[in-house]
């Protein structure tokens, strides 16, 4: 099933995922820009399927989770973190900065999809993606953009098959190597069991957001 929605200034492509995949990955997207006189707010969300359920969103606001600075990252994040910036190295791109806002963002995200057993940029309660990187990772005067790559793999996963499976996406690719992100934070959790989608199961979760302020 494919439908498109736009409302406003908010377009919408939504493309059904496959179901019973092992592995399945998601993105986002969305772009504020402003001037001193005048504050116009474009967002866009873009998604895209794949027979593994990949899908792509660009663009929830979340109350304020845990907070946890870089080096508190754990081995597998950091491990993905690097990963990501060694696909834009080879292409010539500036490494991503770890953000304390956007790992508090993704932490927070990942957490919920857990404990509450969905896989989508959506919050919990219907809100999109960008309100919640908007809360924790506040626009800039000038010019504010985030983007965000989901991923979910049973039992368990590892920085090689997140990066990879993103990468052989167009949409969560373009996040990578989105030449204007500057800044990233990388939220993994594992969970021995996890209800809804997850069925039950054993999964470790990913979300990665990505952004640029100025």
């Amino acid at each position: 099933m494919r439908a498109l929605a736009t409302i406003g200034v908010l377009a919408a492509l939504a493309l059904g995922a496959s179901s019973g995949a092992r592995g399945m990955t998601s993105i986002a997207s969305v772009s504020h820009k402003s001037s001193k006189t005048h504050a116009a707010r474009t967002m866009t969300q873009r998604a895209t399927s794949r027979l593994l359920a990949s899908r792509a969103f660009r663009t929830r606001r979340a109350r304020p989770g845990r907070a946890r600075a870089k080096g508190l990252l754990s081995p597998l994040e950091l491990d993905i973190v690097a990963r990501m910036n060694a696909m834009r190295g080879a292409r010539g791109l500036r490494p991503l900065r770890v953000s304390r806002g956007l790992t508090v963002a993704a932490g927070y995200h990942t957490r919920q999809m857990g404990q509450l057993g969905f896989f989508e940029h959506e919050s919990a309660n219907g809100a999109p993606f960008w309100r919640r990187l908007e809360r924790f990772y506040p626009a800039g005067r000038r010019y504010w953009s985030v983007g965000e790559n989901l991923f979910f793999e049973s039992p368990e996963t590892t920085a090689s098959s997140a990066v990879h499976e993103w990468m052989m996406s167009p949409g969560h690719r373009e996040n990578i190597l989105g030449g204007e992100f500057r800044e990233v934070g990388v939220a993994a959790v594992h969970y021995d069991s996890a209800p809804g989608t997850y069925r039950s199961g054993p999964v470790t979760i990913v979300t990665a957001d990505f952004g640029v302020r100025r």
